[in-house]
């Protein structure tokens, strides 16, 4: 804290300064916006700091509040895991997809299911029409599970799945198809994303109505605890929030409001926060603006340490810990001049690193035009590998702790995100706020801003409205093989044709029974009936006739 007469001195001599710059006119007119629509000064100093408590604010990395860090080494003691994210067509394609990965530097597997998949359906179903393996590889058993991982020693790679309303299930085929390889589920590491919350806010792939769809989370809380040490049991995810459209607060403010409403849920089951914190991790997105998103992660880190702390009395320090995945942002990828988003993704994965990542994906530079090709998936990882090896950013902890630019963005970006929290607490809480539309407006009010400002070129995007050249565009495009839908068909029918047909119904009966029933856990019931070749579609299916499917409310 700096003596009221140096800050008034201070003061003055920015403003003195400040007239200065102005009078010489030698900058852009208007003001300089972050990403996020921030007003931003010309210079930022002491005076914008006047309450900053180096002990109370910021500490050392692995001390709380955990702003530089939670790891006393940073990256000197372990790099960040690169886990690119891929998934596409038949289990097969992308296993061989996940061994090139490997071969070529990747540190941990990140799993893309396509549509059909993450909306609870086997790839027969009229509505999988079209969709099979389009954003993702097809899972519709255990079978295809255990193709999807085939020679990959998943006790010693951790895996990332991102799939949120099906997360049970999938997961339940992963540690299945673990066991029947001889690996203890106990020896199993990695994440299920299992967000349900943000769905309902942002990318709407939900099956269950929001109560049942908690209650589904909790049972994989709950299981995870005592089963599976390893694993993180809840991805809690900002990045689709931020692909939506919303700002960089509204990412961090939404995101961690999901994640106090699950904790909140956990501790209603009667699980001890100390038990279950621990394993909780979070997915961000890094978008343009370098500081912003820098800034982002460090407020991230404090507001989680302090709420874990002072609001729900955790008493072991690793609860107190926001670790986080980062990807980079798909939504700047741009179809105009593809080659530049190389340059885009550069600055966002060297973002998320300085802010402290675990783990990091960086997007190819096609994917705006298709699905990446081997070369373009190399060069993504490669992107991580001279940001690791080579640019010097791992030899400091929080290399930009102490400048006054991003120290003041790190305390506003918290200021905005607790006044969402109050706003949030204001209409009864996350679960009320969702129902009346409050999360969904902010996000689409802020996305039409953004988009303003492009249309009116009050922003520039390179290639789009500004620097702009006609070219025709020269990229390979990578086709799925035409007969893995056949294959993965003709598998399927199999598996239906050749399991035993009442140890399969029977579980499913089981399976209804148990969700009918709140005190129960569905995960052991889930887990034999996906060792009993149930499908996807047919578990999908008992939990729809149960729980029921929701229905969005239209709000304009």
């Amino acid at each position: 804290m700096y003596d009221q007469q140096v800050l008034q001195r201070l003061r003055r001599n920015r403003a003195a300064w400040d007239e200065r710059a102005a009078r010489e006119g030698k900058e852009s007119p208007g003001p300089f916006m972050t990403a996020s629509s921030r007003p931003v000064e010309r210079l930022y100093s002491p005076a914008d700091l006047p309450d900053l408590d180096y002990e109370r604010d910021l500490g050392n990395p692995g001390e709380y509040p955990f702003t530089r860090g939670v790891h006393l080494t940073g990256y000197r003691g372990k790099p960040w895991t690169i886990r690119m994210f891929a998934g596409f067509g038949s289990a097969e394609e992308t296993n061989s997809r996940y061994r090139y990965l490997l071969d070529h530097g990747e540190t941990g597997l990140s799993v893309a299911f396509d549509l059909p998949t993450l909306m609870g359906y086997d790839t027969d179903d009229p509505h999988s029409e079209g969709e099979f393996g389009k954003c993702g590889v097809a899972i519709s058993s255990l079978a295809d599970m255990e193709l999807l991982f085939q020679g990959i020693p998943v006790d010693r790679v951790t895996t990332s799945m991102t799939i949120n309303s099906p997360a049970a299930v999938i997961w339940a085929m992963y540690i299945a198809a673990a066991e029947k390889r001889g690996i203890d589920r106990a020896q199993l590491g990695g994440t299920i994303q299992n967000d349900i919350l943000k769905e309902y806010i942002a990318q709407n792939e939900f099956i269950f109505p929001l109560e049942p769809s908690m209650r589904l989370v909790v049972d994989t809380v709950e299981f995870g605890t005592e089963q599976l040490p390893k694993w993180n049991t809840i991805s809690i995810s900002g990045y689709h929030i931020r692909e939506a459209g919303s700002t960089a607060a509204q990412e961090l403010a939404f995101t961690l409001a999901d994640g106090m409403e699950y904790v909140r849920w956990c501790l209603q089951r009667g699980l001890d926060v100390d038990s279950f914190a621990p394993r909780l991790s979070f997915f961000f997105n890094s978008h343009n603006d370098f500081f912003e998103e820098i800034a982002k992660f460090r407020a991230a880190r404090r507001i989680w340490a302090r709420w874990m702390r002072e609001r729900f009395g955790a008493k072991d320090p690793r609860s107190w810990w926001m670790r986080f995945h980062t990807q980079t942002a798909g939504c700047t990828l741009t179809e105009q001049q593809p080659e530049v988003n190389l340059i885009r993704t550069t600055i966002q994965a060297l973002a998320g690193v300085i802010g402290g990542t675990q783990s990091l994906h960086t997007n190819s530079w096609d994917e705006a035009i298709a699905l990446p090709s081997e070369k373009a998936a190399r060069l993504a990882v490669r992107v991580q590998q001279v940001i690791l090896h080579e640019s010097g950013v791992t030899n400091t902890i929080d290399p930009l702790g102490g400048s006054y630019f991003v120290e003041h963005l790190t305390n506003e970006l918290e200021r905005e995100a607790e006044d969402y929290f109050r706003r949030v607490e204001s209409l009864g809480g996350v679960l009320p706020a969702i129902e009346a539309g409050f999360f969904q407006r902010e996000i689409a009010d802020a996305s039409f801003r953004y988009q303003q400002e492009i249309d009116h070129h009050q922003r520039v995007i390179v290639g789009v409205n500004g620097c702009v050249i006609e070219e025709p565009l020269d990229i390979p495009i990578l086709d799925m093989d035409p007969r893995g839908r056949e294959r993965h068909l003709a598998r399927l029918s199999r598996v239906r044709r050749e399991r035993d047909q009442d140890r399969a119904a029977e579980t499913l009966r089981r399976l209804e029974a148990a969700c009918g029933d709140p005190r129960a856990n569905t995960m052991p019931y889930l887990l034999d009936a996906v060792n009993a070749y149930c499908t996807l579609g047919e578990i999908c299916g008992v939990l729809r006739h149960v729980f029921g499917e929701y229905r969005e409310r239209v709000f304009v």
